[in-house]
């Protein structure tokens, strides 16, 4: 369970540093009912810095910054006819049950406006007034993450700190993997700093999500290491994180450093999602590496992953990058063999193959054994036919190519 706010000290990692002081009741006000001295809320045990990337390194500093808070005002905002019609609009799309504390919140960070008030000061309104549980946290930060609301990520990192939000690991993990989708590293590594420090213990889970995205950003040697922490938690590794690594070395060209993860997956039972045989196979593919592609084909079948005219693809592109016609032509029929349809993409394949080994009279025994099982050659496999009749300065070939592909 993490340390509790009032004995955390301050980190420099924190977003929204702890600030020991107390909101004076005489500072809500404005003529609001709500906010008026006679209800003044209960002082809170902790308030969110202004000023996120500073740290206090004394006293004094700390007193200074809590004398110019105790200045400020806050005013709720009144959401009157005013407003844009983009807001208006959102304002319109939150949901029917949404409760009003929630939609109240909603409301007010819809039409927040920086220059006027600050947002901790908003939520920290909203937390002394309504008394927030977390399932009210999470129903707002739901329709902020829904609506792509900018403030999002501040929203749910002020929210990491309030007590009623009873944050857990799993928390930590989510706002991780969101920086991590929008390669904002500095702020993922911030966070796991922080949920570190504030006593949460590193699991199977994060340092996966970390692998993702350290993979994702090209940054191999983090990626390692993060996998070999994850090692060290003496856990059995599961197809995630193991999925995560072979990512990782795809991502930097060394699809044999990822097909040994597998094969060590396969020792311990343990089988990839079929995402990660599909960009194992496209890396060789494209590298020309007939033989890794073969092995990967064979190791994604015996996993129970049943090929389609895609993967069948992959494997007869790595031949024809390879120079390999033949193999091409076998896989071909091989994949008619099992019942699938071939596609103009497969068939084109092919055709370059047999192209790049200049073997037309292959090509053209193989186009009539296509039209003999009625087989009609499409748009891309016509292309290559009219590409490579134009080097042959077979003129008529390529016209008659051109009227048929036209009549289609």
């Amino acid at each position: 369970m993490a340390a509790s706010a009032c004995n955390m000290p301050y980190c420099s990692y924190s977003t929204y540093p702890f600030i020991n002081k107390q909101i004076h009741p005489k500072s809500w006000g404005s003529g609001n009912p709500l906010l008026s001295p006679k209800q003044a809320p209960k002082p809170s045990s902790y308030k969110l810095s202004k000023h996120p990337q500073f740290a206090f390194t004394n006293a004094e500093e700390r007193g200074l910054n809590e004398t110019n808070e105790e200045k400020r005002r806050f005013k709720w905002a009144e959401i009157g006819a005013d407003i844009t019609e983009e807001q208006k609009h959102a304002i319109d799309k939150l949901p029917v049950k949404m409760t009003k504390r929630n939609k109240a919140l909603m409301k007010q960070i819809i039409c927040f406006c920086p220059e006027k008030r600050s947002l901790k000061d908003l939520l920290g309104a909203w937390v002394q007034i309504m008394k927030p549980r977390r399932a009210d946290w999470l129903a707002v930060l739901k329709e902020l993450k829904i609506m792509e609301h900018p403030l999002y990520f501040e929203v749910v990192e002020m929210a990491l700190l309030e007590e009623s939000f009873e944050a857990n690991i799993r928390d930590y993990t989510k706002i991780i993997h969101g920086y991590g989708k929008q390669n904002r590293l500095r702020e993922a590594e911030n966070i796991l700093v922080a949920m570190k420090r504030r006593g949460f213990v590193c699991d199977q889970v994060t340092l996966t999500t970390m692998v993702h995205m350290y993979s994702k950003a090209g940054n191999l040697k983090l990626a390692e290491d993060t996998f070999e922490e994850i090692k060290l938690l003496g856990q059995q590794l599961d197809k995630r994180s193991y999925g995560s690594m072979i990512m990782a070395y795809i991502r930097a060209g060394m699809p044999e450093r990822g097909e040994g993860l597998l094969s060590e997956m396969d020792n311990e039972e343990i089988y990839a999602g079929s995402e990660v045989y599909k960009a194992l196979l496209r890396a060789y593919s494209m590298n020309g590496d007939a033989k890794g592609a073969q092995r990967v084909f064979g190791a994604l079948q015996i996993a129970g992953i049943s090929p389609d005219a895609k993967l069948c693809g992959l494997l007869i592109n790595a031949y024809q990058v390879a120079g390999q016609s033949e193999e091409a032509r076998i896989a071909f029929e091989n994949m008619r063999r099992a019942g699938l349809e071939p596609s103009d993409k497969c068939i084109a394949l092919v055709l370059g193959a047999y192209e790049k080994q200049n073997k037309l009279n292959k090509a053209l025994d193989f186009l009539m054994d296509l039209e003999r099982d009625g087989v009609v050659v499409g748009k891309e496999a016509s292309a290559i036919l009219a590409q490579w009749f134009k080097k042959l300065g077979v003129v008529e070939q390529v016209e008659q190519v051109l009227r048929e592909f036209a009549a289609k």
